[in-house]
Formats: structure tokens, C-alpha cells, sequence
């Protein structure tokens, strides 16, 4: 009984902790892991990152094997390129492939939808969260450009992200964790977020993008100037994604130069990714790719 799962990693469009409702865009980094059922305990690997907090796997699981009348436990191997704590929308993507694979690994056939509000619950349930981050799951999850009510747990619009742009990811060494986030902070802005929502549903993505990450920028103490330079560099877009620290540029080939040199800076790691558009998926047995 074992089975593994894959689900992508997204960006911030909209921020959805001040409004309850948000959007993202799904990226191709990935989170990959193999279940495992079987023993009593859940045990957890996180490969790359040993020492990070393992409740909202253990709370995914058991979720999943309570749903298959399962009384038992599970190994669980966590493999990602996914930066944790960036604003990458990792636990999404972790708390997505984690209930693909319990489900797959016990025969339990759910949905879609089924398969979200689990690992949204799940995120809830582990303090990861405080809307639900339903957009990021949903991007994570289905891929492309994904606008949401996170309260209704309701896709508003969906899109296909533009697969000949890039994405350039500034990651910085430190680390912002949504558990330890006090949301009050963004009251401030959120009737700004409200017309920056307003702006996705009329298409206006980049835009939104961009002026979602310079609020956020501003109120939470970041420097917006980065963001603001890659915009001159030739970027499409470019803002914090999630509570940071991460910024996210999307761009055109011709200027994926400028914007990767105006970004870089020292004791920061710089990634260039691609829109992804493909779903998360599961498969019988053990890993077919990894990061070894």
C-alpha cells in the first residue's frame, strides 16, 4: 500500500489574508512525495529540510486514513525544490501531494474537490494557514492562473498562465512562517486589495501583481525597491509573493537578462521558473523523480 504524488508550487497575485479572497499562479517547482501505510505511527521525512515542523503531514494523513477506515499509521518521504517558508506556496503544494498519495496508497477514491478541502483542513488544522489559502492550494493543485474566494472555498475565475513568460524568484536566506503572522497588520491596506481584486477579474494580472506586492512591501517592512527595478529592467510584474520574503518577477525571454541581473544580490538565491499549467497527479509504488 504505497503509493506518490506531485503538486506544484504558485505565486502571489493577490494576497488573500486581508480580504479573504485571493489569486495565484501555479510555477514549476514541486513538491513530490511517497505514503506509505502501515505501523501504527506517522513518521515523516522531509529530505531537504529534516528539521521542519512535520504536523501538517501527520494531520494530512491521518485525515486521509480516518476518510478509508484505516486504523493505522504510514511513512511519509517529503521531497521538494520548493524554498519552505518563502511565500512559494511550499505547504500547499506539500499538503496537496501528501493527501494525493495517502488517498492513491489506501484505494480511496475522492474528487477533486474532496481531495482540496482535505488539504486545505488539513492546513487549517496544523496552523499553516489563516484564510484556508484556498487560491494557493487551487493553483497548486490545477496549475495556471486561479482567482478565489478563500471564505467559500470558491474559484472565482480560472486561466491558462502563459507558458512562453518566466519567472524569476528572489529568495532571500531568512524565513516568514504563517503561523507566527499576526493578519492585523494588513488591515490597513485591504480596501486597496479589494481593487487590486478587482483588477484579476477583469484580467489585469500583472498589474496586480505588481501593486499587490508594493502594498505588502510597504506594510510589512520589506524593500519594494527590488521589485520596482526589475519592473525597469523589463519585467511584466514583479512584487512580494505571499508575506515574503520571496519576490517574484514575470517576464519575456528578451528580458530575462536585465531582470535576472537587477534582482541578484548577495546571500540571496535566485531561481528561474516557468508558468505551469499541469495538475497535480498520484501513482502507484514508489518515486519516479527526485532530487537524490
Amino acid at each position: 500500500m504505497k503509493a506518490s504524488a506531485r503538486a506544484h508550487g504558485a505565486i502571489t497575485i493577490v494576497n488573500a489574508i486581508s480580504i479573504g479572497k485571493g489569486a495565484a499562479m501555479g510555477i514549476d517547482l514541486y513538491t513530490e512525495v511517497t505514503v506509505e501505510i502501515g505501523g501504527k505511527d506517522i513518521d515523516v521525512m522531509i529530505k531537504e529540510n529534516p528539521d521542519e515542523d512535520t504536523t501538517l503531514a501527520k494531520v494530512a494523513v491521518s485525515k486521509v486514513l480516518k476518510l478509508a477506515h484505516m486504523n493505522c499509521g504510514a511513512y511519509v518521504e517529503i521531497s521538494s525544490n520548493i524554498p519552505i517558508g518563502k511565500g512559494l506556496k511550499s505547504s500547499s503544494a506539500a499538503a496537496n501531494a501528501i493527501v494525493l498519495a495517502t488517498a492513491r496508497a489506501a484505494d480511496l477514491n475522492l474528487n477533486d474537490i474532496e481531495m482540496l478541502n482535505i488539504a486545505v483542513d488539513a492546513a487549517i488544522e496544523a496552523g499553516v494557514t489563516i484564510t484556508g489559502a484556498y487560491d494557493d492550494a487551487c493553483a497548486s493543485y490545477y496549475g495556471g492562473i486561479v482567482i478565489t474566494d478563500n471564505l467559500k472555498r470558491q474559484i472565482v475565475r480560472k486561466d491558462k498562465a502563459p507558458e512562453d513568460l518566466f519567472v524569476i524568484l528572489l529568495v532571500p536566506e531568512s524565513k516568514s512562517y504563517t503561523k507566527f503572522f499576526d493578519k492585523n497588520v494588513l488591515k490597513s491596506i485591504a480596501s486597496f486589495i479589494e481593487d487590486v481584486y478587482s483588477m484579476t477579474l477583469n484580467g489585469e494580472y500583472w498589474k496586480a501583481l505588481t501593486l499587490n506586492g508594493i502594498l505588502h512591501s510597504v506594510v510589512l517592512n520589506y524593500d519594494a525597491k527590488k521589485a520596482i527595478n526589475a519592473m525597469k529592467a523589463g519585467a511584466l510584474a514583479a512584487g512580494l509573493s505571499g508575506t515574503g520574503p520571496a519576490i517574484a518577477a514575470v517576464c519575456r525571454k528578451d528580458a530575462l537578462d536585465n531582470v535576472v541581473n537587477t534582482l541578484s544580490e548577495k546571500r540571496c538565491k535566485l531561481i528561474i521558473a516557468k508558468p505551469n499549467n499541469k495538475k497535480a497527479y498520484s501513482w502507484r509504488g514508489g518515486r519516479v523523480a527526485g532530487f537524490d
